[in-house]
């Protein structure tokens, strides 16, 4: 799908959060969902597979995020998968959380850790990622084992990766 229909649908999703709910929980639920959605090769498959019926894909998506978050984020999901963009739905979701955070005049730092970081860890590095960058940060912190420690963040296009991987393999090579 080009970078113009998923910025639509995002500039969409955003629109009806703004004038139905509270933006910043719901930015923090999509995230959730298409973190879900990035790890599962396979329920990917199912929401983006056009044989099954638009239906079953929007009930499939409702019995998954039902109680997992509210009514208007699983409303949001089951209408970008019922026009039939589940397979888009991971990028849609990102857009739309980047324009959702760039309302509130903040950017995105999606960050990845071996494992959870604390409130505090997430403070501090919300405070040095803002001197670094000049921008009001938001972390989104996803727990990834291959990290295997440090850290990997990701904020737009720009990525500072102090991960223990790395760094190990910065040391092979100079080796």
């Amino acid at each position: 799908m080009s970078a113009e229909v998923v910025s639509s649908y995002a500039e969409a999703l955003v629109a009806v959060v703004q004038a139905e709910g509270d933006l910043a929980a719901t930015e923090d639920e999509l995230f959730a969902v298409a973190q879900a959605l990035a790890g599962s090769d396979e329920l990917r498959e199912v929401l983006a597979d056009r044989r099954i019926p638009a239906a079953r894909r929007q009930q499939i998506v409702e019995d998954l995020l039902e109680g997992q978050a509210a009514e208007a984020t699983v409303a949001l999901v089951s209408m970008v998968v019922g026009a039939g963009r589940g397979g888009d739905l991971v990028r849609i979701i990102e857009a739309a959380v980047e324009r959702s955070a760039g309302l509130r005049n903040k950017a995105v730092a999606e960050v990845r850790s071996a494992i959870a970081l604390s409130d505090d860890q997430q403070r501090r590095l919300a405070e040095a990622l803002q001197q670094a960058t000049g921008k009001d940060v938001t972390v989104k912190v996803i727990v990834d084992p291959t990290v295997m420690g440090g850290l990997v963040t990701r904020i737009g296009d720009e990525v500072i990766d102090g991960s223990v991987r790395t760094r190990i393999n910065q040391l092979r090579e100079a080796f």
